[in-house]
């Protein structure tokens, strides 16, 4: 898998950058935390960072601000809550699951 370095890694200035879930269906999402570093973890490209008790944890880039939005959902606008891909692939489930 081909990664790019994170655009809110520290700039070596000592300046503190943070990271903001935007998942919308995961409990922290609005929230900031300290970003600690991007790396390829478990065979997926995923953030760390420090919550809000000082431990370490890590999501999914995709999960987070350090990626850029997906340009379909930008374009959708919330006017539609699922890509045409993962409907096809909801599609190749569903009739595997049939008899």
């Amino acid at each position: 898998m081909v990664w790019t370095e994170s655009s809110n890694a520290p700039d070596g200035a000592g300046e503190q950058r943070v990271v903001r879930v935007t998942h919308p269906f995961h409990p922290l999402r609005g929230q900031e935390f300290e970003f600690v570093a991007r790396r390829n973890n478990w065979g997926e490209d995923r953030v760390c960072f420090h919550d809000e008790r000082g431990e370490l944890k890590s999501l999914p880039t995709a999960w987070t601000d350090v990626v850029e939005p997906d340009p379909f959902v930008v374009m959708a606008a919330g006017r539609s809550p699922f890509r045409i891909q993962d409907l096809l692939a909801l599609a190749d489930v569903l009739a595997s699951l049939r008899p």
